[in-house]
């Protein structure tokens, strides 16, 4: 049976790369590289893979705090291999945390890592890591792309016990749509090991380092599909068995013992869902896997991805909620209630009600109190009528529109406010837009029409920008009572923001708008909860819903201002 590449030791992290033994700052990156290559060149090779030969290089020195493009701030090195370094660093400009791989300009792979990033970019995929920038400028090749802190490895959830089998499900799922539409245009993994699939916060699955991380290690396949495809039969394996399908223990995981080959996942553990056991076998049969007998070896991803669909869903387990407390039922005696206890000894007198009235005397008391009523009510509805004569003939000060209460102050009815005009608000300046032509809809009294934002990777804009929005003009400064936004697509979170009424000019920064309320929903009320008086309103969106398509993008129906 042959075995797959694996590295000596795995521990998580989450920078694009393979994990490392520990993460190293600048003083300690010297010590880490050797291990680093130690591991590399101890470890055998995949299935289908040959890596290139190429002599030691030494990585670019570098260290924290240096600049990229006067952009890219390194704050610390989590891989140094092969003449290549990987960090974390933060984008200045955008104030975000990024990856970035370095390696020479004349380092014999520069030029492939520049061909796949570029092409890794333009993808454009959701379920991918997004590669946002390949560059080579001083001497230096370097590859920008997304950092995800919320996130998680495979390795780290494995490292806690096997998925459940919808979990499993969801993994195989969501990763072989994605290299299905991966290789559809060209593109192939060749590292897609448990240190290179994330979980999300919200239970989705993000491949990193789609081509770049194989051309960083000069690593070709001749059959791409198939490696790729056996990959995630391989990662399917260890999700249902905590166990690395091969002799070799890798990614924190233990192989499986020596001389007995490679057998079935429902073999190796009690309970695992057998068609998720027979699928990860379909996806292994490329390395001497024995498939059922009824169902052909997968070979592509878009076999597997087939295969998955063909499978009756798995669905997630019953929510179990725990039982509430018992009951302590409390009683009272009657006519004890509120009383202090009795003095023990003490003889306790219950009061006896007293008898109900009788004869002539409880009917005159009857035809008394009716009396009293119709009294009443007639009373009172004369106030009422003169009250009104009074109003009709000018004597009342009280205006049809306000009323009076006691000593309190009049309160007018809420009256809507006309928006005089709207744009599109970016945080990162009047250059950028935000779909500017739709912005009419959002306030145009039509619920079916919207604008929308742009769409993004995650629900918090890809953590790109702090939100998005749309500024109201109402022609000058008012008393704002109440905002009524409506969304088309699901939850969105949102802010209603006022510029200070002396303002004589729209505001161009964010800052310049102050929060006033908050709220989330598709029809969300929000209401300052102290008066505010101001021209120019901010509605800011700063969660999006998840589309169809599996971007994220808000819509917004409708808006209405009442003072």
């Amino acid at each position: 049976m042959a075995e797959r590449s694996t590295a000596a030791v795995d521990v998580a992290d989450n920078s694009g790369d393979e994990p490392l033994t520990a993460k190293a700052d600048a003083a300690t990156t010297d010590g880490l590289a050797k291990a680093q290559n130690t591991a590399e060149e101890s470890a055998p090779e995949t299935v289908g893979e040959r890596r290139s030969s190429e002599s030691s290089i030494t990585s670019p020195e570098l260290h924290s705090g240096h600049k990229l493009a006067r952009r890219y701030r390194l704050e610390e090195c989590v891989t140094r291999l092969d003449g290549f370094s990987s960090w974390r660093a933060v984008d200045e400009k955008l104030r975000r945390a990024v990856g970035v791989h370095l390696l020479p300009a004349d380092h014999p792979r520069a030029r492939s890592v520049l061909a796949a990033a570029r092409s890794a970019a333009l993808l454009g995929d959701p379920r991918f890591v997004q590669v946002l920038d390949a560059v080579e400028e001083n001497d230096l090749v370097y590859v920008v792309h997304e950092w995800l802190p919320d996130a998680v490895e495979l390795t780290a959830l494995l490292a806690s016990g096997p998925l459940e089998a919808h979990d499993a499900y969801q993994l195989v799922s969501q990763v072989s749509q994605a290299m299905a539409a991966a290789h559809r245009e060209g593109l192939a993994h060749l590292r897609l090991t448990p240190g290179a699939v994330l979980r999300t916060s919200s239970g989705q699955y993000r491949i990193r380092g789609l081509a770049v991380n194989a051309a960083l290690r000069g690593i070709r396949a001749d059959r791409p599909q198939r490696t790729d495809t056996e990959a995630i039969g391989a990662l399917l394996y260890a999700a249902l068995t905590q166990r690395w399908p091969y002799e070799t223990d890798a990614y924190g995981l233990s192989g499986l013992p020596k001389g007995v080959g490679l057998i079935a996942p429902d073999q190796v553990r009690a309970g695992i869902h057998r068609g998720l056991s027979e699928l990860a076998m379909r996806a292994l049969v490329n390395d001497g896997a024995t498939a059922s007998r009824q169902d052909p070896p997968c070979t592509t991803p878009d076999e597997l991805a087939a295969a998955v669909v063909e499978m009756p869903r798995i669905r997630p387990p019953e929510p179990t909620f725990a039982a509430p407390p018992e009951y302590q039922r409390t009683t009272y005696q009657q006519g004890t209630y509120g009383r202090p206890p009795a003095v023990p000894g003490a003889t306790v007198i219950t009061p006896v009600p007293p008898p109900p009235l009788q004869g002539r005397t409880g009917k005159a008391l009857k035809w008394t109190v009716a009396a009293l009523l119709i009294a009443a009510l007639g009373l009172g509805s004369w106030q009422v009528a003169d009250r009104l004569l009074e109003r009709d003939n000018g004597g009342s000060d009280t205006t049809p529109t306000e009323t009076t209460t006691g000593n309190d102050k009049a309160i007018k009815p809420a009256q809507p406010i006309a928006i005089v005009r709207a744009q599109d608000f970016d945080p990162f300046g009047q250059d950028r837009s935000e779909k500017p032509a739709g912005i009419k809809n959002s306030y145009d009294g039509d619920p079916k029409t919207f604008w929308n934002t742009d769409g993004y990777y995650s629900s918090d804009f890809g953590r790109l920008k702090p939100g998005v929005g749309i500024i109201l003009d109402l022609g000058k400064a008012q008393q704002i009572g109440q905002a009524d936004v409506s969304f088309l697509g699901g939850t969105t979170g949102v802010e209603l923001r006022a510029a200070s009424a002396s303002a004589s000019s729209q505001p161009t920064e964010l800052d310049g708008f102050k929060k006033v309320a908050e709220g989330s929903g598709e029809k969300v009320s929000l209401k300052p909860g102290e008066p505010v008086e101001a021209r120019y309103v901010l509605v800011w969106l700063t969660d999006l819903p998840q589309t169809d398509q599996g971007n994220y993008r808000g819509k917004v129906s409708e808006i209405k201002i009442t003072s």
